[in-house]
């Protein structure tokens, strides 16, 4: 799909994601971009869903708007994320049919993925189990984004994709220790100590799990080349294809902060999922997308943003 003449809506493009895949299509010369804010349009409400598609008409709508957070919110707001995902969702999807939208692009989630998925997660592991307990209703949400996405191609023709990014990194992110996720978090708490000069700094958990982390320009540019050049009903998985403890990506965090103190466990709290890390094959067979980022490279560059945006 040539994107360069395209009306393309991107739901959530001011927020973390969304700025980067904004940045990625006027890269490639989109210039006709719109981006709702949530103070303008309600997407939990269908008159301003309607409203929106009205005033927009878009020919392309990307759907990255989610309410999100890390374990603890999770934790806090089972039922809010679960219903307000899934409504806007659901929502969106049957205007862009109704309205003859020529692209949807739906963006899941890793949580959708069952709690003892075998490593690497592939795509069609997807149904065999129940997410891990504590996102497992955000998760679920997401995932219905899949089905509706499958059942509308098959009986309407709409022409919608499923991409399933991993946890993301970079400028941008939510450093709100109330919503961050594992590495604004470290990256905040380390930080905040050299700065106060503290000599320990607490975490979650017992840094036994293990994660996969995606630089957020790398995911942008996986999503802009999917718009442009998938068209299949399979989920497709957005990472960097290799995986990480949370006790050695402390580890690494406190070296690139410069914290010299002690980081202390708190086995209380709960790990989440076991171990995460996906099969990314099918990104780079059906779209060429490939990770670029090296992490370390992909971390400085996250501490240096934070230093100079969030602390200046």
């Amino acid at each position: 799909m040539d994107l360069n003449n395209k009306r393309i809506v991107i739901t959530g493009g001011a927020g973390f994601l969304g700025r980067h895949v904004v940045e990625e299509l006027r890269r490639i010369n989109c210039n006709h971009l719109f981006v709702p804010r949530s103070r303008d349009y309600d997407l939990r409400k269908l008159e301003q869903v309607r409203r929106l598609y009205d005033e927009a008409k878009p020919d392309v709508f990307i759907h990255l708007a989610a309410v999100v957070g890390g374990i603890g919110a999770n934790r806090e707001n089972p039922g809010r994320f679960f219903y307000e995902n899934l409504v806007m969702g659901v929502e969106l999807m049957e205007q862009a049919r109704l309205r003859g939208v020529e692209k949807f692009v739906a963006i899941g989630t890793v949580c959708a993925y069952p709690k003892f998925t075998p490593v690497p997660f592939k795509e069609d592991d997807l149904w065999n189990g129940y997410p891990e307990e504590t996102n497992a209703p955000y998760g679920l949400a997401k995932k219905m984004l899949l089905v509706q996405a499958q059942a509308y191609r098959e009986q309407y023709g709409l022409n919608a994709i499923y991409l399933l990014p991993v946890n993301l990194y970079g400028p941008w992110d939510s450093f709100d220790p109330a919503r961050s996720h594992v590495i604004p978090a470290l990256i905040k708490k380390c930080v905040d100590a050299v700065e106060s000069r503290a000599a320990t700094v607490e975490v979650w958990g017992t840094g036994a799990a293990s994660r996969e982390f995606l630089y957020v320009e790398d995911c942008a540019r996986g999503i802009v080349l999917a718009t442009r050049h998938y068209d299949r009903a399979l989920p497709v998985n957005l990472g960097a294809g290799h995986e990480i403890k949370i006790r050695e990506l402390a580890q690494l965090i406190a070296r690139l902060t410069g914290f010299k103190g002690e980081i202390i466990w708190d086995a209380t709290k709960p790990d989440g999922q076991p171990r995460r890390v996906l099969d990314v094959s099918r990104a780079e067979r059906e779209f060429g997308f490939r990770a670029t980022t090296p992490f370390e490279a992909g971390l400085k560059r996250t501490i240096e943003w934070y230093r100079q945006t969030l602390l200046s």
